[in-house]
């Protein structure tokens, strides 16, 4: 499954909104260019004007020399403004690239955790690498380009017009071709791109799996079905890019013909009209002049055509991702305390059958509650309705009667936060993996979280919590984890098997500190080793999407049930 795309009318309005933010720029950039295109019409004009004077024979050495200078001036004046103009378009595109990369990370931490797991990293990743790659020589290069040259196109053809009307019919005469390929190209252009950016994300897809799973590849014999499957995205990627290359073949060579066109009928058509009277031959020679600064505009406006599409195309993949996060807005509603409530919960992945069958239960504040059960049956989901990652199917999740998640990301941090076997150490120090959690933590807090989790191991390092891209174990990774969460300090912790890469020793150490340090808050735990089962408040039985039992240990284990077969089992007493 791939993240949607934005459609062309939501990426008009999506440009728009970037044009809009940075308005005083853009109007620099409009002023310079404007000037600019004005001083390169001068010198194809004052050469006419000399042709002129020197066939009149009312042209002196002081008047040329004049008239030569001006036309150095200008040439001067083009080039300056041309740089400022390409430096300040320059600056503009990056703005407002970075801005788009603020946007498309705002837009992807707000995806819903299912969204991101039924579409996979590599199309993610595929969009945030290659795709912004591509916006970025646009915006950095293309834009300028094309708006320097779209107003130079401008002057030069008024310039041409007000010189004879005639030159400036005759110097439209290649705009029919170009407007009739154009026309061809894209209409085939967008789609074409938008499938060669999907065939690769499916390669990102591939690559990614595998690099995961590399060992499970490895144990089970499966090399040779990796590389058959990636092999024919390979060549699903191939086949696209050719689509692509062929149209650009068929659009270069005819936009090639288009450039000499223009001049040589000015040539033409000039000398026609000088023999017949109409105008004069320094009219003639400037119409020329002009028609051959048509050339270097429309070659940039063409030749980056196709960039514009490609751009257009990672565009809208960029701002695609915004359509797949949830369109509401967060709930005003303040919880009026910390219990968490569950209501004829019901849950379903995608289109899928449900996993969660009606579940109801309440979990007092304070209260430390376990999850057990077997693989599959639906503990894991539970544990992220309860952390608002995602909403039920129907029913209700609230805590202190609001919808959790519905609420605000800062103010579910404050209530609930959720710890998984899925670990993560950032690039940076030690110091910046906590401080995601506790911007303003000082060191001796961030140190006595470690001291927490059992991770003392810090102090020992070099540069303590300044150590800077440590490779870590996964035992050390988790407790990083751990020491967010006690840093975190939220109400509600929901530990997914949190403990499940730590070694007995460490996991029962990190648990008994964890257990004292959120003493009075509420202890979700969701794990397969039955200790932390015993030293829960309560215990719910998941099975099957259903809470088939609830209470105390030892009351489960006298009821003589699943969890107290669980408990024997465990325990090797059958």
């Amino acid at each position: 499954m791939s993240l949607p795309v934005a459609d062309a009318p939501e990426v008009r309005r999506a440009t728009w909104r970037l044009i809009r933010a940075d308005r005083r720029a853009m109007a620099l950039v409009l002023l310079l260019n404007g000037l600019a295109a004005l001083a390169g019409l001068v010198a194809p004009w004052l050469v006419g004007r000399i042709v002129d004077q020197v066939g009149a024979g009312t042209a002196t050495v002081s008047t040329v020399d004049t008239l030569a200078l001006a036309i150095v001036g200008c040439a001067v004046a083009q080039v300056l403004l041309t740089r400022f103009a390409r430096n300040a378009g320059h600056r503009l595109g990056e703005r407002t690239l970075a801005r788009l990369r603020e946007d498309f990370v705002d837009e992807t931490l707000s995806l819903p955790a299912p969204v991101v797991e039924r579409t996979g990293t590599g199309d993610l990743m595929a969009r945030g690498s290659a795709d912004v790659a591509i916006v970025g020589v646009t915006l950095r290069d293309a834009a300028p380009t094309l708006f320097i040259s779209s107003v130079q196109l401008t002057f030069v053809f008024a310039a041409l017009f007000v010189l004879d009307p005639l030159f400036g019919v005759c110097a439209m005469v290649g705009l029919p071709l170009v407007a009739a390929i154009s026309r061809w190209y894209l209409r085939r252009a967008r789609d074409a791109y938008l499938h060669e950016g999907q065939t690769l994300s499916e390669m990102a897809d591939s690559l990614v799996e595998t690099a995961e799973g590399a060992r499970t590849v490895e144990a089970f014999g499966l090399q040779s079905r990796q590389i058959a499957a990636a092999d024919a995205r390979v060549r699903r990627a191939y086949t696209a890019r050719r689509r692509t290359l062929f149209l650009r073949s068929v659009f270069y060579p005819v936009v090639d013909f288009v450039y000499a066109l223009p001049a040589a009928v000015l040539l033409l058509a000039g000398g026609v009209f000088v023999a017949n009277d109409l105008v004069t031959l320094g009219a003639a020679v400037s119409a020329v002049l002009y028609a051959w600064q048509l050339t270097e505009p429309m070659d940039f406006i063409l030749d980056w055509l196709d960039q514009l599409q490609r751009s257009g195309a990672s565009f809208a993949r960029l701002k695609g991702v915004a359509k797949a996060v949830p369109d509401r807005a967060p709930s005003a509603e303040v919880p009026v305390d910390d219990r968490l409530v569950v209501s004829g919960v019901r849950y379903a992945y995608g289109s899928g059958e449900d996993v969660l069958h009606g579940v109801d239960l309440s979990v007092r504040p304070g209260e430390r509650l376990a999850l057990v059960g077997p693989s599959g049956a639906g503990k894991s989901t539970l544990g992220r309705l309860l952390a608002g990652l995602a909403a039920p199917g129907a029913g209700s999740v609230t805590v202190g009667g609001v919808p959790v998640a519905e609420l605000a990301p800062e103010v579910l941090r404050e209530r609930v936060v959720l710890v998984t076997q899925e670990h993560h150490v950032f690039l940076g120090t030690i110091r910046d993996n906590l401080t995601i959690a506790a911007p303003d933590a000082s060191d001796s807090r961030l140190l006595a979280a470690l001291d927490v989790v059992d991770a003392g191991w810090v102090r020992a390092l070099p540069s303590g919590l300044d150590t800077r891209d440590l490779r870590l174990d996964a035992p050390r990774a988790q407790q990083l984890a751990l020491a967010r969460v006690v840093l975190a300090d939220p109400h509600t912790v929901v530990l997914d098997e949190a403990t499940a890469l730590l070694d007995p020793r460490t996991a029962r150490n990190v648990e008994r500190a964890v257990a004292a340090v959120l003493e009075g808050r509420t202890v979700v735990a969701i794990a397969h080793r039955l200790h932390t089962a015993h030293d829960a408040d309560r215990i719910a039985v998941v099975d099957g999407g259903r809470i088939t039992e609830l209470g105390p240990h030892d009351v489960l284990v006298a009821a003589g049930g699943t969890y107290s077969a669980l408990w024997h089992s465990w325990h090797g007493d059958r």
